[in-house]
């Protein structure tokens, strides 16, 4: 642990487990806070201001047993919520505080399958989000089974709505070149476009990535959302892409007053760089993920080897990431490989030894 000069009082800089700097506020009397931003950007200030303000946690409220309510509460003690992403936990508490608002004080075991029927049908015009509700509530009954408060999960008997459309839309090599044409090597847009794309990163892991994640020829990278770990070689396109960026110091991306960008802020801008470049909207920055993903399957990667580059966890969601490949090209590709696996061998003659 090490304490820079440069650090507000009571912050100190540290090493998790990856080996990465994080820097965190500790004070007696005040809950521990572990910083989402950089030092000596606005946003890092501003937790600060709130770290210093916070006060002990007030103690939990009693509820009655067998309730909603109790369920919520005991499901946000498990080992299994406080290890979510700081992300994930605010999405699913979101949802679940949402329901126990008009439930909290029924009895869990008075929540049937019919009434969950009948609360997601109320949500057809967003499957989404009836979808996320599902598997909120889903986990919650799972907490209530591991309590002895019921048998059996009445979500399981429900249906999930089936969503139109394939997601963000992942980019054609066309819109990769005009992208490239306006924005050349040595140019912040160039390195944004070429970082995730390359990396296959989420735009909130990609801000983060500079000189510090490079070991030689490779780049070691994580994936904040599932605590993946990928490690990439430096191909040299996008060795040429990053060299002007070399001797930054902290993040090879940043913002024109030279702080690293947040997620949101690097999705604003980026947006506007698309637009300028002549692309449409729905060129986002996580449909570079998805483009890489589609290269992968066009030239001939396994899901394995795939997913090693793009850092998911599973074959079917690596699957749906690159089914925009084109199967033509993947056939070719395949037949071209078999044909050099199981070739027969030529006589002189040209015949068929």
């Amino acid at each position: 642990m090490t304490r820079r000069k440069w650090l507000p009082d009571n912050v100190t800089e540290y090493r998790d487990r990856h080996k990465k700097k994080r820097y965190r506020f500790r004070k007696t009397g005040l809950p521990t806070y572990h910083f989402k931003s950089e030092p000596g950007t606005p946003e890092f200030m501003g937790e600060y201001l709130l770290a210093k303000a916070a006060e002990k946690p007030a103690p939990e409220p009693r509820f009655a047993a067998g309730t909603v309510d109790a369920v919520i509460a005991a499901l946000y003690r498990t080992p299994r919520w406080k290890a979510q992403k700081p992300s994930s936990k605010a999405t699913y508490r979101g949802i679940l505080e949402r329901f126990r608002t008009g439930n909290g004080h029924h009895q869990i075991v008075d929540i049937t399958t019919e009434v969950i029927d009948e609360k997601l049908a109320g949500m057809e015009s967003t499957p989404a989000a009836a979808n996320n509700l599902r598997k909120a509530l889903s986990r919650l009954f799972k907490q209530a089974i591991k309590m002895n408060l019921m048998s059996h999960n009445p979500v399981a008997f429900t249906d999930a709505y089936k969503q139109k459309g394939e997601g963000f839309h992942a980019w054609t090599e066309e819109e990769i070149e005009q992208y490239e044409k306006k924005w050349p090597i040595g140019t912040r847009e160039r390195l944004a476009m070429g970082l995730l794309l390359h990396t296959a990163l989420r735009r909130s892991d990609m801000v983060k990535v500079g000189p510090d994640n490079r070991v030689g020829d490779r780049l070691d990278l994580e994936h904040g959302k599932n605590d993946a770990e990928t490690s990439i070689p430096i191909n040299a396109e996008l060795e040429a892409i990053i060299a002007p960026f070399a001797d930054t110091t902290g993040t090879y991306l940043q913002t024109k007053w030279g702080k690293p960008y947040t997620a949101n802020g690097f999705g604003n801008w980026f947006a506007e760089k698309v637009e300028e470049a002549g692309l449409p909207k729905t060129c986002r920055a996580h449909g570079l993920r998805k483009a890489m993903s589609r290269r992968l399957a066009e030239s001939g990667a396994t899901n394995q080897q795939g997913r090693a580059v793009t850092g998911h966890k599973s074959d079917r969601v690596f699957s749906h990431y690159a089914s925009s490949a084109n199967k033509r090209t993947m056939a070719d590709e395949a037949l071209a490989n078999v044909s050099k696996r199981f070739a027969k061998p030529q006589a002189k003659d040209g015949q068929n030894a």
